[in-house]
This record gives C-alpha cells, sequence and structure tokens, in this order.
C-alpha cells in the first residue's frame, strides 16, 4: 500500500475513473465505473478501490476524518450481543459514502448468540455495519447495539 505519498482528493481520484473508463472505451475497451476506479486505486499503489478510499478519508489531507479508523489486520475489542470479545479485522468495506463501514471480525473466542439455557450456537466470525461511532444501527431487545467496539 501506498502510504508515504500524499493522497488525491475522493473528487480527484473519481474524476481519474472517469477519464480513465473514457480514454479505455475509446480505444474499444468497455470498462465500468467500478472497474476504472479499482483500475486507479491499483495504479497508486492499493490493493483496491475500498482500501484506497478508506485512506483517502483517514488521511490527514482529508476534509472528511471519520471518528473511527479501522484497517485490515487490526486487533479490535467490544461487545456483541453484550458479550465481550477480541478479534482481529479481517473484512472492511466503506459504505454511504465513509459514513459506514461494513466490517468483517474473526473472534479470538467463539460467542454464544442463544440466550436460551438448553441451546446454544456459537459464533467466531461477526459481518456488521457500523457508524463512525464503531456501534450497529441494529439494537437488541434491551436497546443495546449488536456490536459495540471499542474505540
Amino acid at each position: 500500500m501506498n502510504t508515504s505519498s500524499i493522497l488525491p482528493s475522493l473528487e480527484m481520484v473519481k474524476s481519474q475513473a472517469k477519464s480513465l473508463k473514457r480514454s479505455l472505451s475509446a480505444d474499444g475497451h468497455i470498462v465500468s465505473h467500478s472497474q476504472s476506479l479499482e483500475l486507479i486505486a491499483q495504479q497508486l499503489g492499493f490493493k483496491d478501490w475500498n482500501v484506497l478510499s478508506a485512506a483517502i478519508r483517514q488521511s490527514p489531507g482529508s476534509n472528511k476524518a471519520p471518528e473511527l479508523s479501522l484497517g485490515l489486520g487490526d486487533r479490535v475489542t467490544g461487545t456483541y450481543l453484550g458479550q465481550a470479545f477480541a478479534a482481529d479485522v479481517i473484512g472492511l468495506r466503506v459504505l454511504d459514502g465513509g459514513k459506514k463501514q461494513r466490517v468483517t471480525l474473526h473472534l479470538d473466542q467463539p460467542v454464544d448468540v442463544v440466550k436460551f439455557d438448553s441451546f446454544s450456537a456459537f459464533r467466531q466470525r461477526i459481518n456488521a455495519n457500523i457508524g463512525l461511532d464503531g456501534k450497529t444501527s441494529e439494537k437488541t431487545s434491551d436497546g443495546r447495539p449488536q456490536l459495540e467496539l471499542t474505540l
């Protein structure tokens, strides 16, 4: 990943992607806008558009500095369905223009997602959409977010 140089703005990268799409189309190579975004991200040294987009939003020069700063491989702690956990971030995708992230966590220890004495169901991998506060908008029956990351 290219983090040593100053990153362009999201608007500039999107404009470059549109320009690339037009140029390729003129040469007979039809690509979607998302494919052109992926190509620009790779040209800048990033794995894909999601990683580049997150890096731009988290860069010091960005005018949108999210409170939540997650990266692939990060260690996180928090609660899931009221149970404490520690986990690795194994998937991350920016959603809703950077206002949310789709996170996939691999828990160190599985948690029981059933609150019934004679039945258990353990989960070690969690997929959730979280806001910049590190919480899901979905709530448990007691009104707490299903997933809360400790920031």
